[in-house]
C-alpha cells in the first residue's frame, strides 16, 4: 500500500538548558511491502524518529497518519492498543524481560491483545520453533546467548502479526555471522502488507533495504530506492 505511513513536517525538540532540535521538519512517505535502512551519525534522529513512529513518543511538531487515520496523541490509551497490534518492535539489547522464559518474553506478547492463554502458548512456541528455538522455550534472557536473545525478540515483535516492524541496531551487539543470522530472519518477515523500518551503521546491511534513508541534522533523504 502506497503512503500507508506519513509524516508531514514532524519536529520534535528536547528541553534541557537549551532547546534540542533533534528534527526539523521531516516529511516522509512509507509504502507497505518495503523495507527501509535508517543510517545517519549517533544523534542525528534515528532512534527518536523510530520512537515517534511506534507512538512511544510525541512530536513537538507535525502529523503522522497511518492508512490516511491521523495520529491524536493525545488519547494515550487508543495509541497503546494500536501498537500493541499493530506494531512490532526490535530494540539493539532486545529488552526481553529478564525474570520471564523465552516463550513467556514471547506469549505475553500476545496475551496483551488476546485472552486466550492456551492460543497465545501455542503461537509462541510455533514461532520459536521456527526461528530454531525449540530447544530454548524455558530458557531465561541470562541463558542465552546474544543471538537468541534477538531471535526471541523478533519472535515477539511479529506474533501479533504486525502491520509494522521497527527495529532499532538490531544487529549492533552482536558479531557479524550472528548478525547475518539476525538480519536474514529480519528480512524473511517482508511481505506485501508489512512495513519495514529499521535504523544501523552498517552499511553492509543497510545496502540489503529495498530502500535506504539518510539522516543528517534532523531531516532524511533517499539514497536509493
Amino acid at each position: 500500500m502506497n503512503n500507508f505511513l506519513r509524516l508531514k513536517n514532524i519536529s520534535k525538540y528536547f528541553n534541557t538548558e537549551k532547546k534540542i532540535k533533534v528534527l526539523k521538519n521531516l516529511s516522509y512517505n512509507f509504502n507497505k511491502g518495503t523495507m527501509y535502512a535508517l543510517m545517519g551519525p549517533s544523534g542525528s534522529g534515528k532512534s527518536t524518529l523510530l520512537n515517534l513512529i511506534s507512538l512511544i513518543d510525541r512530536p513537538t511538531l507535525g502529523s503522522i497518519r497511518f492508512n490516511d487515520h491521523l495520529v491524536n496523541f493525545t488519547n494515550k490509551k487508543r495509541n497503546d492498543i494500536f501498537r500493541a497490534k499493530n506494531i512490532g518492535i526490535v530494540y539493539q539489547q532486545n529488552n526481553l524481560l529478564s525474570d520471564f522464559t523465552a516463550l513467556e518474553n514471547v506469549y505475553l506478547a500476545n496475551l496483551s491483545i488476546n485472552n486466550d492463554k492456551d492460543s497465545a502458548m501455542k503461537k509462541a512456541k510455533d514461532l520459536l520453533r521456527k526461528i530454531g528455538l525449540s530447544n530454548r522455550f524455558n530458557h531465561f534472557p541470562s541463558q542465552l546467548s546474544g543471538g537468541e536473545c534477538q531471535r526471541v525478540a523478533i519472535a515477539r515483535a511479529i506474533i501479533n502479526d504486525p502491520e509494522i516492524i521497527l527495529a532499532d541496531e538490531p544487529t549492533g551487539s552482536l558479531d557479524l555471522t550472528t548478525a547475518k543470522e539476525i538480519f536474514q530472519l529480519l528480512n524473511n518477515q517482508k511481505n506485501p502488507n508489512r512495513l519495514i523500518i529499521f535504523a544501523t551503521h552498517n552499511r553492509f546491511f543497510a545496502n540489503k533495504a529495498d530502500c535506504l534513508l539518510e539522516m543528517t541534522d534532523g531531516s532524511v533523504k533517499t539514497i536509493n530506492v
